[in-house]
């Protein structure tokens, strides 16, 4: 694992926190970019559903109004065809699936991903309470920035894992804050990675498709968690 946050380690501001749990293993920063984004203006679309098609089946995401920056940016770079042709370049079981990174287009097997968007500028963290990294949610990638502002471009979706009442309480006690009742049953019943709460953006969930990303997460990959097979993706914006 090298010193490079936006290219292998994911969350490493968290490994007190995950040392206690099974995720520890997954302690890998999400990733990227530089810069903090004055994000482009982007008039409000009707539409707030994105369905990925991937080499694998089809996701359907619905993008959260309640950040704004994130689904105006998201929306936006869906329209110009940005995410087209891209890989799913890093996938962990029971953790999260993730991609975004333009370099993925063109990339040569085997390749390291993950550092691609540095370019363009960050977008300012919206945190909300009540959204939460259940299974399914959409979260956009970043580096280690203190403002903790998102990539531009890289995403991950959530698979995540279930925990037990007594693991939740743990957490909470490390952590300083309270999961709300919403969020616990999510996180006992369907699952999620609840240590990333409040750390990174959530902006939308996937409402179709859960399976395809049982399906990708399993996936034989690499040392750097690049899957074996190229997963590509193609997304556009749907009613």
């Amino acid at each position: 694992m090298n010193g490079q946050l936006i290219t292998r380690t994911l969350f490493v501001c968290l490994t007190a926190l995950l040392c206690n749990f099974s995720a520890s293993s997954q302690n890998k920063n999400i990733n990227n970019n530089k810069k903090t984004m004055k994000p482009e203006s982007v008039a409000k679309d009707a539409a707030t559903k994105v369905r990925i098609k991937t080499d694998m089946g089809e996701i359907t995401i619905k993008l959260y109004d309640e950040t704004p920056l994130h689904r105006d940016n998201f929306i936006a770079l869906v329209k110009k065809g940005f995410y087209d042709s891209l890989l799913f370049h890093r996938v962990i079981s029971n953790f999260m699936i993730q991609g975004g990174d333009p370099l993925s287009k063109n990339a040569e097997a085997g390749a390291m991903l993950g550092m691609g968007g540095g370019d363009l500028e960050r977008i300012p963290a919206e945190f909300r309470p009540n959204l939460f990294h259940k299974k399914g949610a959409l979260a956009a990638a970043r580096d280690n920035n203190p403002q903790k502002a998102s990539s531009a471009c890289q995403f991950y979706i959530v698979q995540g894992k279930k925990y037990s009442a007594d693991e939740l309480n743990m957490m909470e006690n490390q952590m300083g804050s309270k999961f709300s009742a919403d969020a616990r049953n999510a996180y006992s019943t369907v699952g999620g990675t609840p240590f990333l709460d409040q750390n990174y953006t959530v902006f939308g969930e996937v409402v179709a498709g859960l399976e395809v990303i049982d399906k990708i997460a399993a996936c034989s990959k690499n040392a750097q968690d690049r899957p074996l097979s190229d997963i590509r993706m193609n997304m556009e914006i749907i009613p």
